[in-house]
């Protein structure tokens, strides 16, 4: 493999210039010259002038082009952490520069379910730590591109591996069906009257934790002509399952507490495992002390939160809650 060396002399280091370096990182993160051209607010063809010139300066070729995409060389793949790591490291240490700022911003991002029906309730428990910190939230279904300082932090639904990332675990995810006490009992065979509620995944597949899924499980088929209501947003299906317009399949750490106070039930059929949420950010910043500090909160938060989850647990399907 042939290595990048960037000499150094008594005069200076002799570098290529960095705006062309910064070209670079953005190509390599997105994979894409387009995508980092829409970032830094140029051209793709000018993203593709910078790289030639900065390949045509290092000797070496970064990425390979293919008709669609392109992809990084093992020269590439080399340059690409020693880039982002050093921009990471400059733009933290420009922000702490910065007048006004006395005290750290951490943004966090989640998506818009986990912040309506677990975040937000939460976020007391922030404000009682005392942190002298201003915690920015972005809830979006889409994730927040964590190297380019969109966000600080993230919680995200996965297999726990990120490259490039570092993470750790936060909440397991079961996914359960639920329904207003009010429909009164209801069983797998009998789900066909009442409406069934959806809500939009960004990634699908055979272990997406979905109605298709849920009665592949209970050894039945998705009975013919059942009423659907779909949603684009998860917490409002679980709204609509609470205020008693059909039956949704939820995360029991996300209604947890309707499911001990009654307000919502949970029917007899299995019960989906899905990946679980982790915590996300880049591994420049394991030490930052803004950054871990709400990161030990939100793992506080969790953790009480799966004591509360296992007592909802233990409830038998079907059972309301005694004043």
């Amino acid at each position: 493999m042939k290595k990048i060396h960037l000499k150094q002399t008594r005069l200076g280091r002799q570098l290529p210039p960095l705006g062309s370096l910064r070209v670079f990182e953005a190509a390599a993160r997105y994979l894409s010259f387009r995508r980092a051209a829409d970032e830094l607010a140029i051209t793709p063809t000018a993203v593709s002038h910078q790289i030639r010139t900065l390949e045509e300066r290092l000797g070496v070729s970064l990425f390979k082009r293919q008709s669609r995409a392109v992809q990084l060389t093992r020269a590439g793949e080399t340059l690409f952490p020693v880039m982002r790591g050093a921009l990471d490291d400059i733009a933290q240490t420009l922000d702490s520069l910065r007048p006004g700022l006395a005290r750290p911003v951490v943004t966090l991002s989640v998506t818009r379910g986990f912040a309506a029906r677990w975040l937000v309730p939460h976020l007391s428990g922030f404000a009682a730590t005392g942190a002298e910190i201003d915690l920015h939230l972005h809830a979006s279904d889409e994730p927040a591109d964590l190297h380019n300082h969109r966000a600080d932090l993230a919680v995200r639904y996965g297999s726990g591996q990120y490259p490039g990332m570092s993470s750790e675990y936060l909440l397991p995810n079961e996914f359960l069906a639920v329904a207003s006490p009010w429909l009164g009992p209801l069983e797998p065979a009998q789900l066909a009257r009442t409406s069934i509620l959806t809500y939009d995944w960004r990634l699908q597949d055979e272990q997406t934790p979905d109605w298709p899924r849920w009665f592949r499980e209970a050894g039945l088929a998705m009975p013919k002509g059942m009423r659907l209501l779909h949603f684009s947003d998860e917490a409002h299906a679980i709204q609509a399952a609470i205020a008693g317009q059909g039956v949704v399949l939820a995360n029991r750490v996300l209604v947890v507490d309707e499911l001990n106070n009654g307000t919502l039930q949970a029917l007899p059929g299995p019960v989906l495992r899905g990946f679980d949420s982790h915590l996300v950010w880049p591994t420049s910043r394991d030490e930052d002390p803004a950054l871990l500090r709400v990161r030990e909160w939100l793992k506080s938060e969790a953790a009480a939160c799966q004591l509360h989850s296992s007592a909802s647990a233990k409830k038998p399907p079907g059972s309301r809650h005694e004043d």
